[in-house]
């Protein structure tokens, strides 16, 4: 079963509800081509499929991995050259090298020792927002708490933050190859131009060790940097903006569950179910078959690509009993939020903090949140990657009726 005629309804619906349309092709085609605005994929839903194709090596994160060995250097241009050097673009040997040049700056011990600093700013941003009146919490709070956080790690100055935060979001949104084209080297130039002034000053964030490496002798070319820091400003807030976000729609409407950020003994587990239940990066990036792949009993043809949907995985019955039920009691391990193998996030422990002190801090100031637009105003992003709205309207201290 190719599931042809499943991809247009299937489209249709993710649009408006990702995991509703999950849902249903999980029911009646796991495993579907679907026509997202980017091209025809493979679609793969139920968590056993997804969690094995994560880790699968037939399944190559570089398109060219894809074709005859012959044809790999004729090949046309395929992504903008900053993103097809990004490590969600590359496959083992050059994968694992650029990793390992990041990796320790990211470690769970690593990230706890920013806590102090993330608390300092979630304050800050808080007690700047205006009570009694419409606020957006998106722009003025979920999007800016982890932008800060990551441009402060990289060493990207204050004055280039909004500008890298619009940037981002036309890169990850879905958008004509010739704007993506655009954002893609307007961050590249601006970053070119970054770690040539690093180069000659520089500090003890993370661009700078980048650099530091690379002239001590760790063959990293000034485009992969300029691609490692690409990648780390989009993914090191995108995700993040888009949890916090999507947690304080589902908190407001929770008390058991928002009740539970007041012990912070129990944070966590809520934090981590809210990462099942949400599933920030609803899909991983694209994969390509190196060779003919059968997943779930259908016949993927060499150089097809694949959507492994982590978001689907997430909310499989047959891995977590009542999925779709925001329950933080529940055995969240073995989620696949973060994905699996050696394209894990490298920033897991990241989100995970920042979500943790961004969810205490704002419930704790403001109790009474309440979002002030219905939900059916609200206008959603059009992407592959995400699913959240663009604005969040809130009251953060109603007035006494």
């Amino acid at each position: 079963m190719t599931g042809a005629t499943q991809k247009d309804s299937f489209t249709e619906q993710y649009w408006q509800d990702p995991h509703a349309a999950f849902a249903e092709a999980r029911r009646t085609c796991p495993v579907q081509e679907v026509d997202f605005e980017g091209g025809r994929s493979w679609l793969v839903t139920r968590y056993d499929e997804v969690k094995a194709g994560l880790t699968d090596e037939r399944l190559a994160k570089d398109w060219r991995s894809s074709l005859p060995a012959e044809e790999r250097a004729s090949a046309p241009p395929g992504l903008p050259a900053p993103m097809s050097h990004m490590l969600t673009s590359l496959d083992p040997p050059e994968h694992t090298r650029l990793r390992s040049l990041v990796t320790q700056a990211f470690t769970a011990r690593r990230i706890a020792t920013l806590r102090p600093r993330v608390e300092s700013l979630a304050e800050e941003l808080l007690a700047e927002l205006p009570q009694d009146e419409p606020v957006d919490l998106v722009a003025r709070f979920a999007i800016v708490l982890p932008m800060v956080v990551i441009s402060e790690l990289l060493g990207v100055p204050e004055i280039d933050r909004e500008e890298f935060a619009r940037l981002s979001t036309v890169l990850i949104d879905e958008c004509p190859d010739d704007e993506l084209a655009r954002a893609s080297a307007q961050m590249a130039t601006y970053l070119e131009g970054l770690v040539a002034a690093k180069r000659a000053a520089p500090d003890d964030a993370l661009l700078s060790a980048l650099i530091s490496a690379s002239d001590e002798g760790d063959r990293l070319s000034d485009l992969e940097i300029v691609a490692m820091a690409m990648l780390l400003l989009m993914a090191g807030h995108e995700t993040t903006a888009v949890f916090i976000t999507n947690s304080v729609r589902a908190l407001v409407d929770d008390d058991s569950a928002r009740a539970r950020l007041a012990d912070p003994a129990k944070v966590p587990s809520l934090v981590e179910e809210l990462l099942r239940w949400l599933s920030p990066a609803l899909n991983a990036s694209l994969r390509f078959a190196t060779e003919d792949v059968e997943i779930g009993g259908v016949k993927i043809a060499r150089g097809e690509s694949v959507t492994l949907s982590t978001g689907a995985a997430n909310r499989d019955p047959d891995r977590y009993p009542d999925p779709d039920v925001l329950d933080p009691d529940r055995d969240t391990g073995g989620h696949v939020a973060f994905g699996h193998g050696i394209h894990r996030c490298l920033g897991a422990a990241l989100v995970r903090l920042e979500g943790e002190v961004a969810l205490e801090a704002l419930f704790r100031r403001h109790p009474n949140l309440r979002v002030v637009a219905d939900p059916s105003e609200l206008t959603y992003r059009r992407s592959v990657h995400v699913h959240a709205p663009r604005t969040l309207p809130v009251v953060l201290t109603p007035k006494a009726s």
